[in-house]
């Protein structure tokens, strides 16, 4: 058995290898806490902890370090502490909302069977670390000083743009980069910026005088530093974060430390739709783990069986949250509890399961093997291996409710398989979408719908005469 791991930055599939067997390191990207968190922030939570996992039984638990970051300063946590608590010094109301935001997000990921990180560094736990970067990035002409704020230089750094592979016409044009009078080149990013009256303010580095806050891409930068060192093995988050939060903490890091990588591995989940839409507040299907856990649709859903939904799609696969797929998933899990509650696991994991984690985390594989278990009456096989994915086997863990009255899980609407996605199809349209987006000068969604498809093993090859597609290998 051989542990293989799709990687963004090459666009393939390789073997892992990490830098050292004793002190196996992985860092993802947490939450911003300023809200209850989304069901497409389960994804990579729990496809995370599967492969934490998964290094834990392939290393040893001593043998694994996981970093997950808690982000806690940030534009977004000052606008929610602001409109909740106005009659509240700004700085408490921020730590109200943090405070209670960061214990929300605790329970629902707990209650989804994720264990808990390694580490869970907090960003203003980790000032110090940032400043010694930037003075790092600074010295080396990598960073500049400009009206009060510091920013990366990006045409300093050869081969920036290596791990979204994004033309800089696109990169320039992309409504994520911010324009402003005192940036050397249009792409350079902040790494400190100055702090309005009333929000956060530290000590500002790099001889700016005025009291300041950092940038966000900087802030994971000095975290997995601390917590993890200049390079180490797995770095993983939301396609979403490829560009530009990925692509700044590489240049950050890099530059930093005279480094040829970051990370030797980059690992990004599929995006999430809800019953077939994407996502959105303005659509009114946008919905919370929290709102899953107490009622969605006219139920509570136990969190195992939001767990396992979510594991059977390949987690670079999009996935499509349906009330339909959710009921077959408790289905499943009900009878398999059934069988394997009052059992003690076998010793030795089921060869199969592993082997088909070691291949990408190729979790719709694993539940076949899973389906296999049951067939055969294997339920000792059956209870080690849904432990190894972190599923518990009781019962009373996946009782469901509607409305105030308690029902037993087997019961309920009738279940409804998803319908079955034609790989191809999905490229293509993407790819027309894609077009569609470029050609309405749109390089936002253009630059979206492309990571979008690199996640998912698709290389795409734009020339003159049009765009063609290629599975990498």
């Amino acid at each position: 058995m051989e542990l293989k791991l799709y990687n963004t930055l090459t666009r393939r599939k390789e073997p892992f290898r990490p830098l050292d067997p004793s002190n196996v390191r992985m860092y993802v990207c947490g939450p911003t806490v300023y809200d209850f968190a989304h069901i497409g922030n389960a994804r990579p939570v729990i496809v995370f902890d599967v492969l934490f996992r998964l290094l834990r039984h392939l290393y040893g638990p001593a043998h694994v370090t996981y970093a997950r970051n808690i982000t806690d300063v940030e534009d977004k946590i000052n606008a929610r502490a602001a409109e909740e608590y106005p009659e509240l010094p700004l700085n408490e109301a921020i730590r109200r909302v943090t405070e209670t935001t960061d214990r929300q997000f605790h329970e629902d990921v707990a209650a989804l069977g994720c264990l808990e990180p390694t580490v869970e560094p907090r960003a203003t736990e980790h000032i110090a670390e940032m400043k010694a970067l930037i003075e790092r990035l600074v010295a080396s002409g990598n960073a500049y000083v400009a009206e009060e704020h510091v920013l990366f230089n990006v045409p300093s750094m050869p081969d920036y743009g290596a791990l979204s592979r994004r033309p800089l016409d696109e990169m320039i044009a992309g409504a994520r980069v911010e324009v402003a009078p005192y940036k050397r080149d249009p792409t350079d990013f902040v790494l400190w910026k100055p702090s309005k009256p009333g929000e956060p303010a530290w000590p500002s580095p790099a001889g700016v005088a005025a009291p300041g806050r950092p940038g966000w891409h900087i802030e994971c930068s000095a975290m997995a530093w601390k917590h993890l060192g200049e390079t180490f093995d797995i770095h993983g988050g939301g396609i979403d974060l490829v560009f530009p939060h990925h692509e700044n903490e590489i240049a950050q890091s890099r530059c930093a430390f005279a480094t040829s990588s970051m990370a030797q591995v980059w690992m990004h989940n599929g995006f999430l739709q809800v019953e077939g839409d994407k996502m959105a507040k303005s659509l009114g299907n946008f919905v919370t783990i929290r709102e899953l856990l107490e009622g969605w649709q006219g139920y509570a859903w136990p969190g195992e069986a939001l767990r396992f939904n979510m594991l059977r799609s390949h987690y670079r696969q999009p996935i499509d949250w349906a009330v339909g797929n959710l009921d077959e998933s408790h289905k499943i899990l009900w009878d398999w509890y059934e069988r394997v509650e009052n059992v003690q696991p076998t010793f030795d994991m089921p060869a199969a399961i592993v082997d088909a984690l070691a291949d990408d985390l190729n979790t719709p594989q694993a539940i076949a093997e899973l389906h296999s278990l049951h067939r055969s009456s294997d339920y000792r096989s059956l209870r080690a291996a849904l432990g190894l994915l972190g599923f518990s086997g009781v019962k009373n863990n996946l009782v469901r409710v509607s409305g105030a009255a308690g029902i037993a899980a087997g019961s309920g609407r009738a279940a409804g398989a998803g319908s079955a996605i034609d790989w191809k199809t999905l490229v293509e349209d993407r790819i027309a979408a894609r077009n569609a987006a470029r050609k309405q000068r749109n390089f936002t969604e253009a630059d979206r719908i492309r990571d979008e498809l690199a996640v998912m093993g698709v290389v795409l090859k734009d020339s003159k005469d049009g765009t063609t597609w290629e599975v990498a290998r």
